[in-house]
């Protein structure tokens, strides 16, 4: 038997059946493939899983029910979210994994207990960029090239000196326990920032009521909020890899 799985998270969403050995359905609760979702139990943890036939590829709807599998069981305990696409061949496998890793598993639970990831997106504009400078016709036949890079690599420095100005200003703002960010050339040339945050999840309206402030104060760019989410990013590495 092959599983599909979605997270793994705490023993106590099996409820009063702590001392099961064989996995239990989450009632109302299904995933990929509108497979029953499970609680499969191994050690103090319980591995959520679905039975999986290798028919074809995973595609956008079973990202769609992976993430959505994850996020409900996030509302009942503490998760450390699978990588989507993560299969154990079998039971052995399964076990296997979580004993090898239970170390990781443990010290992650800890960390992440009573923790949400909230997920902020700035755009700034290209026309707030440093312009290009212009080539005098004079020299482009022989320095155009070199000129173009200097351009590249000045505008390349400018974007990452205001990537880092935005975080530190939101950091202030906001005040994260941990942070993720991201940076990169936006589709229309400008620049967008994907800043993850860890916070405690008894903080999100707070946090939220911070993020309102913020926008007013986060000058030439656009600010988009979401959460709270499970904490995706600050899962470790070799848990995204297990299978």
């Amino acid at each position: 038997m092959a599983w599909y799985a979605y997270c793994i998270t705490e023993h106590k969403i099996l409820g009063t059946a702590t001392h099961a050995r064989r996995p239990l359905p989450i009632a109302g609760l299904y995933g990929v493939g509108n497979a029953q979702v499970l609680a499969y139990p191994s050690s103090e943890f319980a591995v959520i899983v679905s039975e999986y036939v290798r028919d074809g590829d995973l595609d956008e709807r079973a990202a769609l029910e992976h993430g959505r599998v994850i996020g409900e069981c996030f509302h009942m305990a503490t998760v450390l979210p699978f990588r989507f696409g993560t299969v154990f061949e079998t039971d052995e496998a399964l076990r296997r994994a979580v004993s090898v890793n239970r170390s990781i598993f443990v010290a992650s639970v800890a960390n992440l207990r009573g923790k949400s990831e909230m997920h902020l997106k700035l755009t700034v504009d290209d026309a707030v960029m440093p312009q290009a400078i212009a080539v005098p016709p004079r020299f482009r036949t022989g320095n155009e090239y070199l000129t173009k890079l200097r351009q590249r690599a000045l505008r390349e420095r400018e974007r990452q000196s205001k990537a880092r100005a935005l975080n530190e200003q939101v950091h202030r703002l906001l005040n994260p326990l941990q942070e993720e960010v991201c940076c990169k050339k936006g589709a229309s040339g400008g620049l967008l920032i994907d800043i993850a945050h860890l916070i405690d999840s008894r903080t999100v309206p707070t946090y939220q009521t911070r993020c309102s402030e913020a926008v007013h104060q986060l000058k030439d760019c656009k600010v988009a909020v979401s959460g709270p989410w499970p904490p995706y990013h600050f899962t470790p590495g070799k848990l995204r890899n297990v299978s």
